[in-house]
């Protein structure tokens, strides 16, 4: 199987005086995982069944290794669909529910035979294929429902939030197993989901959607790392997000010259972002880059706080400090280390490393 490649030209849906979807444009390699992340009412799944056939633009383009393809009904694309709800035929055993769409290409019953079981050795359900889907747990009937979209060997697969019916440690489990899935068979993957750890764990590229919008696209790491805005830093994870104003701007990609700020009577340096800006603008931060030292340790890029609480997490522990100039911010703490210990009511000094802040203007924080 080969992946195909997706472009999308300015793609739009109306529904009535509604914009679901507004001007989306996008490139998808061949055989690239990439996922359309979003909150619910983003325009991600409007996006996704355009893609399928089942909704039609109200302008824009889809185009499908090289042929325009926006108008065409489903059947006539090189596409499948894969839903959160599988949809399984109840009364149809694992074998049946994989052969039913190469029923309407007209194979024969040798090739019908090869091909499904092909795509159920692919899914590891081999010797499952007597058995109905009653008797299959909710990660089995999930592979089915892969091995039944797979099986007729479209150019790209696209997954409308697949995992979301399942418990959260299947949902890690098969995360794992639907990247290796998708580098095994090198088809394209369109997946959309509401869950950033999924986009996170499984795409090569992620697209992050807000108000029928595509707002930034990039690695999970750079979209993670480098939000283009406070919006994206706020819903990709965690972030911590203050006010300040620049006293001196920096230099671009120069780590020597950051951008020199005040966030209350506290001077920082951050060398992320638009380093370059000026006047009011807004500082983020990871918790994971947040560290606390003792608060007799004073030194640069440090502001005094108090513990307000701590919350255990497992591996690590949440701390939540309340800051001299007024805000929250939470860090997280290694369990080995002091910090973790540290009972509410506790003076600290909060590091907020400049390598660690990232400067985003005000105008792309609103």
């Amino acid at each position: 199987m080969t992946g195909g490649t997706v472009t999308l030209n300015n793609l739009t849906k109306r529904f009535g005086s509604e914009c679901a979807v507004d001007g989306v444009s996008a490139e998808v390699a061949a055989g690239e995982f990439f996922a359309l992340l979003g909150p619910s009412g983003c325009g991600k799944t409007t996006t996704l069944r355009m893609l399928a056939g089942f909704e039609d633009p109200t302008k824009g383009q889809i185009i499908l290794d090289g042929e325009e393809v926006t108008h065409l009904p489903p059947n006539k694309r090189k596409v499948n669909t894969v839903f959160q709800h599988y949809a399984l035929f109840p009364f149809l055993d694992v074998r049946a529910n994989v052969a039913f769409g190469l029923r309407y290409q007209h194979c024969s019953k040798r090739e019908l035979d090869q091909r499904v079981g092909e795509a159920l050795e692919l899914v590891e359900l081999g010797d499952y294929k007597r058995r109905k889907p009653a008797q299959l747990s909710g990660g089995q009937q999930q592979r089915v429902a892969l091995a039944r979209a797979l099986v007729l060997r479209p150019s790209v697969l696209l997954l409308d939030e697949p995992l979301g019916a399942l418990d959260a440690r299947m949902r890690r489990t098969l995360q794992i197993e639907l990247k290796v899935l998708q580098e095994r068979v090198g088809i394209t993957f369109i997946y959309v989901t509401h869950d950033q750890g999924e986009a996170l764990t499984m795409s090569d590229r992620v697209a992050v959607m807000a108000n029928g919008r595509i707002v930034q696209v990039g690695s999970p790491r750079s979209v993670y790392d480098e939000p283009a805005d406070a919006w994206v830093a706020d819903f990709l994870g965690v972030s911590n997000l203050m006010d300040a104003v620049v006293r001196m701007p920096g230099i671009p990609g120069n780590r020597e010259r950051p951008c020199t700020l005040t966030v209350g009577s506290f001077e920082l340096e951050a060398s992320g972002g638009t380093v370059d800006a000026a006047g009011k603008v807004r500082l983020a931060i990871r918790p994971e880059r947040v560290s606390l030292h003792e608060y007799q340790e004073s030194a640069a890029n440090r502001i005094p706080g108090i513990i307000e609480r701590t919350v255990f997490l497992g591996s690590t522990t949440q701390v939540i400090v309340h800051l001299a100039v007024g805000v929250a911010i939470q860090a997280l703490a290694d369990n080995t280390s002091e910090a973790a210990s540290w009972a509410a009511g506790t003076p600290v000094q909060v590091c907020l490393p400049a390598d660690g802040l990232r400067v985003l203007p005000i105008d792309q924080a609103s």
